[in-house]
């Protein structure tokens, strides 16, 4: 397991101003690959949410007994809660997160905006096409290259918290979640910034090209990154990337507060 003892995969939030950011951390992941873009937003004076989603930072044998509508209600709950504390919301999240975040859209079309890391609708794992007859047979499959693998930047693997162990049932879950997100794609009509890596080994390179291509919002935007992995969010054009969310941001919602808030 990717599990670096300085890292903390517990949720975070850090109080800020009344526009708020929920981050979503990707399959096998946990918060912390969302935590660098976190504590940039809320220097510039946003509140922001990042929870943990069912399953995830503890034991992969824990993954397993999960859904993605158990994910999904991890999410859902944490966006309740930061809906209740400001007045705009804005939701990101990465790879499996980016679905979650997908999924959250059509269901709260009253969200200010959508942002979309590396949005994870079709994997480059071959297994994936197999994955609904044989989950019951390959239970416990090693990740055939490790998470940072693609990550240009030798110490953005420090950033992350991963399972390296997927189990079975857990990637056809997967499956099911890629077609939800994809079938409600014309349904969603909040603004949504899309950010897809040309390098990306884990997912397939157009899929920001797809989400925008058929999601239903009339102000969307791709932004292709050439020089980082699929965890875009710690890798090396991290800066530009939580730069550019805080601009998107700022330019739908009027945020301009650059208090320093209070973490937890």
């Amino acid at each position: 397991m990717t599990q670096h003892p300085w890292l903390d995969p517990k949720p975070f939030y850090f109080r800020g101003g009344p526009v708020g950011c929920l981050l979503i951390h990707g399959f096998t992941g946990s918060p912390p690959e969302m935590r660098p873009l976190g504590e940039y937003l809320a220097r510039q004076g946003l509140t922001v949410s990042a929870p943990l989603l069912a399953g995830h930072g503890t034991d992969y044998r824990d993954l397993a007994k999960t859904t993605w509508r158990d994910w999904y209600a991890s999410a859902e709950e944490a966006l309740v809660r930061l809906r209740a504390e400001c007045a705009q919301v804005f939701v990101g999240g990465l790879s499996l997160g980016s679905l979650l975040t997908l999924c959250l859209a059509a269901r709260y079309p009253t969200i200010a905006g959508a942002i979309l890391y590396a949005p994870a609708l079709i994997a480059r794992d071959w297994r994936m096409k197999f994955v609904r007859p044989f989950r019951h047979i390959m239970r416990w499959n090693r990740k055939e290259e490790p998470q940072d693998s693609d990550l240009t930047d030798p110490e953005a693997h420090k950033m992350l918290w991963s399972y390296d162990v997927i189990p079975g049932e857990s990637a056809y879950q997967v499956s099911l979640i890629q077609k939800e997100a994809r079938r409600l794609l014309p349904s969603i009509t909040v603004p949504v910034l899309i950010f897809q890596s040309s390098r990306d080994a884990s997912i397939r390179t157009d899929c920001g090209q797809i989400v925008h291509d058929e999601i239903g919002s009339a102000d969307k935007t791709l932004i292709v990154l050439h020089n980082s992995g699929h965890c875009l969010t710690v890798d090396s054009e991290r800066e530009f990337v939580w730069q550019t969310t805080h601009e998107w941001i700022v330019a739908r919602s009027g945020a301009s507060a650059s208090a320093q808030g209070h973490t937890t």
